[in-house]
């Protein structure tokens, strides 16, 4: 089962699969943010158990930004060398981690829709003049056919199921809009970010990382068609967790000295089945811890 990919505009993409129309049929999307990758506290071994089981499942991955931690440059006034993996201790820190990045993401290319940009991509950008997101995807993209596109912090996926079954050879067709960003601000954000609802009204699915939460809000809505007819739908809201374990046992340290408590790891899938019942294609989400 294998995702047909297309760039539409800079953040904006298309996926399409096709479907078999029976209960058996499912597809999947891992939707993940925030792996801090190359910090010595990122989760790799959970990050290779999820990035395994999406290439067994032939699953499609959208991540919302801050794969890398990034943090330990020269001009960061956030630097720690204690926060840096062995492997990264040298001269050329930026090219460390952005060259064993490529080499630990390479197998998982053709999965991955986009990598999107995060505030601590976009922080190294200004202060060192480097795009790691663009680096990245250079190195990930040589070789391959399946190009993994840059997300940048905002974009949108239109998510297509085909059904190429009709014995006239008619394809039906159902599709769903996703919307991701980044983040921002801090704290649990549940009503702040239902609130993009508003903005998007057109998202079938909101998705957003950043603050290390993880939670979903189903938010449900009255529509008014152009032929003045009244239906009711539900807009998905999923928060994102990180693949960074800060707390530990709270002895002490930046995360646990300014108040913060222990955050959930993982990720969220989106499992696409078709109902015979309604014969359409529904989704559930779950996560991925």
């Amino acid at each position: 089962m294998k995702w047909q990919k297309e760039k539409v505009t800079s953040n904006t993409f298309k996926a399409s699969i096709e479907i078999t129309p029976n209960s058996k049929w499912e597809a999947w999307v891992l939707l993940t943010s925030d792996r801090h990758w190359d910090n010595p506290k990122s989760n790799h071994e959970l990050q290779l158990e999820h990035l395994n089981e999406a290439k067994k499942r032939g699953a499609l991955i959208i991540d919302c930004g801050d794969l890398f931690c990034a943090m330990q440059g020269k001009y960061d006034k956030r630097s720690s060398k204690a926060s840096v993996r062995p492997e990264h201790q040298v001269d050329n820190y930026l090219d460390a981690i952005v060259g064993d990045a490529a080499k630990f993401f390479k197998p998982y290319r053709d999965n991955f829709l986009c990598i999107g940009v995060g505030n601590h991509e976009s922080s190294v950008k200004t202060n060192h003049e480097t795009d790691l997101v663009e680096r990245l995807l250079s190195l990930i993209n040589t070789g391959s056919k399946s190009e993994v596109y840059n997300g940048h912090y905002t974009g949108w996926a239109k998510l297509c199921f085909l059904d190429g079954s009709n014995s006239r050879g008619v394809r039906t067709n159902k599709s769903f809009n996703l919307h991701y960003y980044h983040g921002f601000g801090g704290g649990n954000g549940v009503d702040k970010d239902k609130n993009r609802g508003a903005y998007f009204p057109d998202a079938d699915i909101v998705v957003s990382g950043h603050n290390h939460q993880s939670w979903l809000y189903e938010l449900s809505r009255v529509r008014f068609s152009d032929r003045c007819n009244i239906s009711h739908d539900i807009q998905t809201h999923i928060k994102l967790p990180t693949y960074k374990e800060e707390y530990g046992q709270g002895e002490g340290g930046w995360h646990v000295e300014t108040g913060k408590m222990s955050r959930p790891q993982g990720a969220w899938w989106l499992r696409f089945y078709y109902s015979c019942q309604r014969k359409s294609v529904l989704f559930e989400a779950i996560r991925a811890s």
